[in-house]
């Protein structure tokens, strides 16, 4: 007989799911028909598979170790982890704001993925879960039935706060907080010409799959989006913005500034070429100048009640302040 306690990372999934991550050599079929069958049972009792598991709960195994070895065989994950291991040490400038048991908060630099495009390049997911590795915050075990992994998504070029769900039940929770919009989310940009007052942009995003850009339109696939914005300061031809995401999408922000008349300074694919390279000899401006700087959350129970009415924040990198500096702007911030 094998046994294997669930752990903080597993909890909260029905057990079916997780014998399929544990398992992942043997049939669905084969499954079931053990837990049938008494070979595979719950805390020492008999179970149907959609059992939700606790932190503790005993699931075991009354395999031969021939067959226990079969199914539970080397898994795609366990042949990932030097991959993991080594974007931890290869990736620099990455920043720790919070971190629990349950959830990680990184401060991204610009030019870092935050997840895997392509096999040849690592992200801020692989870095995040070679952290937890090599800091012994997870066992490589607990790989086969719970990958960490970041919660929102940045662009490459966009810096700032990057949250990631350590255990199974933080990262539903994270989840469900941002499909509620009950967590305040806040960038810092630096937008061309003056933009005088406070502003709401609601319209409909039409993405362009092929060309990677999203516009404004209509139709079967356009989503609703609403960015809030407000001036904090201003230099000769531009603003500093604080920018407020009630909804998330692919390159709202981006998109919407352009589309009134005020494209992200650094933007190469929204932004004003000729503006661009001025910032770019003057200023060193070599990406899109966009940082989640802030992160409200709300009141939040146990076993996230740290995190309760928490703000976390993310300084800007220094190239904002070689622009206010140029543009005679003093600013203390975010």
């Amino acid at each position: 007989m094998q046994t294997y306690q669930i752990g903080t990372h597993e909890s909260g999934q029905r057990l079916d799911k997780f014998l399929h991550k544990f398992m992942p050599a043997a049939q669905n079929s084969f499954l079931y028909k053990m837990l049938r069958k008494k070979n595979i049972v719950l805390n020492g009792k008999k179970a149907e598979g959609k059992e939700m598991l606790k932190e503790g709960d005993i699931v075991s195994f009354f395999f031969s170790e021939e067959t226990f070895s079969q199914f539970t065989k080397k898994t795609e994950e366990q042949a990932m982890l030097s991959e993991y291991r080594d974007a931890y040490h290869a990736l620099g400038g990455i920043e720790i704001v919070y971190e629990d048991n349950d959830i990680l908060i990184l401060n991204k630099p610009a030019g870092i993925l935050t997840q895997k495009a392509d096999s040849r390049e690592a992200s801020l997911n692989e870095w995040m879960i070679g952290y937890l590795l090599e800091n012994g915050k997870i066992s490589e075990s607990i790989l086969n039935t719970f990958k960490p992994s970041v919660s929102n998504r940045l662009d490459r070029n966009t810096s700032g706060l990057v949250l990631c769900g350590i255990s199974l039940s933080a990262s539903q929770m994270l989840s469900r907080l941002m499909r509620e919009r009950n967590m305040g989310k806040y960038y810092m940009t630096i937008v061309k010409g003056h933009v005088e007052k406070a502003g709401e942009i609601s319209g409909f995003l039409k993405k362009d799959e092929k060309n990677n850009r999203v516009g404004i339109g209509y139709g079967k696939e356009a989503v609703m989006a609403k960015t809030v914005y407000r001036p904090l300061a201003a230099g000769k031809d531009f603003t500093l913005l604080e920018v407020r995401l009630i909804t998330g999408k692919t390159h709202q922000i981006r998109a919407h500034m352009a589309s009134i008349g005020h494209p992200v300074l650094g933007d190469a694919k929204y932004g004003d070429r000729g503006w661009n390279e001025k910032y770019r000899k003057k200023c060193h401006v070599r990406y899109q100048l966009l940082h989640a700087c802030r992160i409200e959350f709300p009141r939040l129970e146990a076993p996230f009640s740290s995190l309760s009415n928490k703000t976390l924040t993310a300084a800007l990198p220094p190239v904002f302040g070689e622009v206010l500096k140029y543009g005679n702007v003093e600013f203390q911030g975010p």
